[in-house]
């Protein structure tokens, strides 16, 4: 495993601006989980089961961190290169799968719903990663990443313009929310749900684009630039209770690699550093307060002061 600090306070969390102080904990430090992954991606606590599972894209495979051993055991294989995963507001996982182009839903039984998989009647491209909001709507993002090679699913042509889709929580009904953003990627509510956020990950530089939500929770307008990723690469991310993004970061050097951490208007203000890029995160634990980063090849946690927003 990646040789990592054992001092405190960990010189791998980085204050950028002293209101990232009241965040982290002098005396937590990144831990390393797991490493053999091929391109982690997707994590997400279940309490009820004190597991984290995320996916290994390329290797067709979930895997299943266990709180309480450390043991990391296949959860799903293959996984129809599973890549975002969430859970509703029943607790149900939800994933988006690349090969298959669809998003499911994990029922109870174990047994696979289809939740989305056409749009209009034509395939979606590669569903990438997915949030859902208090009213059980579940918001997705659709680029083409999984079907632009052999790699993350299979090669195969776009039917779609790619775009971000809500699932009416009540009816099933799949509507286009947005479609001018370049290469849509992770996304996440504030708080209250009044804002979404979007990674533009084929815009150059990348940037996270901020949306108003309307007042019926429906429909999103106002798009404007949050955040210019200059040389980083945000990902997915995640939302904490006070309303700062703490962003899946990185692009193959010490200064960018981990996560990076905004402050609801933007700036940044922490960065926590890891020896390989990171993907995506999740909050965990009994108190939503430990951060698991998938990155690369590994599972990476540290212990924060500060809450991830309830269902995020």
């Amino acid at each position: 495993m990646p040789e990592l600090n054992q001092r405190y306070p960990d010189p791998a969390i980085r204050v950028l601006d002293p209101r990232f102080n009241a965040l982290r904990l002098p005396a937590a430090s990144v831990e390393c989980l797991y490493q053999g992954a091929r391109w982690s991606e997707g994590p997400v606590y279940f309490g009820d089961a004190r597991c984290v599972v995320w996916s290994d894209i390329p290797n067709n495979r979930m895997l299943r961190w266990d709180e309480a051993t450390g043991n990391v055991t296949p959860f799903r294989q293959p996984s129809n290169n599973g890549n975002g995963n969430t859970r509703d507001r029943a607790g149900r996982l939800v994933t988006c799968e690349h090969l298959t182009r669809r998003v499911t839903r994990t029922e109870y039984d174990g047994s696979i719903t289809v939740l989305a998989d056409r749009y209009q009647g034509k395939r979606l491209n590669s569903p990438n990663d997915v949030v859902v909001k208090s009213d059980g709507s579940i918001w997705f993002t659709d680029p083409t990443f999984g079907i632009d090679s052999f790699y993350e699913g299979e090669k195969q042509d776009s039917e779609v313009k790619p775009a971000v889709y809500r699932i009416d929580g009540d009816t099933g009904e799949i509507t286009v929310v947005a479609d001018d953003i370049l290469g849509p990627n992770g996304l996440a509510f504030s708080p209250d749900e009044s804002l979404l956020y979007i990674v533009e990950s084929r815009a150059t530089p990348r940037k996270i684009r901020v949306f108003d939500v309307s007042p019926d929770g429906r429909t999103i307008r106002n798009s404007r630039v949050l955040i210019d990723a200059g040389p980083g690469t945000p990902d997915g991310f995640r939302v904490d209770i006070h309303g700062n993004l703490w962003c899946g970061w990185g692009m193959g050097t010490d200064e960018l690699d981990g996560v990076r951490i905004f402050t609801p208007q933007g700036e940044a203000i922490g960065h926590i550093a890891l020896p390989e890029r990171c993907a995506n995160v999740c909050f965990g634990g009994p108190h939503r307060n430990r951060l698991f980063m998938a990155a690369s090849h590994g599972l990476y946690a540290v212990y924060v002061n500060t809450q991830g927003v309830a269902g995020g």
